[in-house]
């Protein structure tokens, strides 16, 4: 992994369905993920066996559901959901980023 990270020199991966994302940075430990939604697009809810996430709210705005509980989360918000938490959000805005901190970081990601 490079010491730097360059975001106009990194594409975006497309993953489907108006959502793509940028790897930032790993170690074995810690990872960061822009992650961009197109406006109504879906991160269904979902937990990790064995990851722990924090998302950052970079751009946009996102309603939120972490552990059935929902919050709309503007620039600056954030949620955290612990491994086995069930988490997920809409985009409420056309480019709302976040940016998701995984520990440890994601191999599948990679």
């Amino acid at each position: 992994m490079n010491a730097y990270f360059d975001n106009a020199a990194t594409p975006w991966t497309e993953l489907g369905d108006g959502i793509r994302r940028k790897v930032v940075g790993h170690t074995p430990e810690l990872m960061s993920v822009l992650v961009q939604f197109d406006q109504g697009a879906i991160g269904t809810v979902h937990a990790h066996d064995d990851h722990d996430q924090i998302a950052f709210v970079i751009s946009g705005e996102f309603e939120a559901d972490v552990g059935g509980v929902k919050k709309v989360l503007r620039v600056g918000d954030a949620f955290v959901a612990p491994r086995l938490t069930p988490h997920g959000v809409v985009a409420l805005a056309a480019g709302s980023t976040l940016l998701d901190q995984f520990s440890p970081r994601r191999e599948d990601y990679l």
